[in-house]
């Protein structure tokens, strides 16, 4: 199959995010994309909107990209471990630069996400209805369990060995 949009493809809103949004989900036999409106929490507790990407693909199995649109600037892209977002949905994990936890905001079932980096720390807010279909969208493209089977292990050696 090609990579380009095929007959496998689908795209639907997933459900209604803040302020009547849409939050979009496409899915074909490879990848499962998302956008949705995440909210950052700033320093007097007020949030503030913010849209995000997630991505995901069959053939880097154990990774989540979440791209944060800032402005007129590039997308902050970072990659999380799909098993950590599963995991944070239902308690507090993580370690370091990266920390999920379940918590409520305005009667809302969210998923924080707190991240650090050597520009500062970002504390968000992540609507769990849409990152749960989300997530489960991935679990069906790639069982938990069944990661090896999707990854060629001797490119990726070659490329952590190899690559300049």
């Amino acid at each position: 199959m090609g990579s380009g949009r095929g007959l496998l493809e689908h795209s639907k809103p997933l459900h209604r995010g803040p302020d009547d949004e849409k939050v979009w989900l496409t899915m074909n036999s490879t990848t499962v994309s998302a956008e949705l409106v995440l909210r950052l929490v700033v320093p007097d507790r007020a949030t503030v909107p913010l849209l995000a990407g997630l991505s995901y693909t069959a053939t880097d199995p154990y990774a989540i990209r979440m791209a944060f649109h800032v402005g007129n600037d590039e997308p902050v892209e970072w990659i999380f471990a799909r098993e950590l977002l599963t995991v944070g949905i239902v308690r507090r994990v993580g370690d370091g630069d990266v920390q999920v936890w379940p918590a409520r905001s305005d009667g809302e079932r969210t998923l924080n996400i707190s991240l650090t980096s050597p520009f500062g720390q970002a504390l968000f807010e992540v609507p769990l209805a849409p990152l749960t279909e989300f997530l489960h969208r991935t679990y069906e493209l790639v069982p938990a369990g069944r990661e090896s089977n999707f990854m060629d292990l001797d490119a990726e050696l070659s490329n952590m060995l190899w690559s300049s």
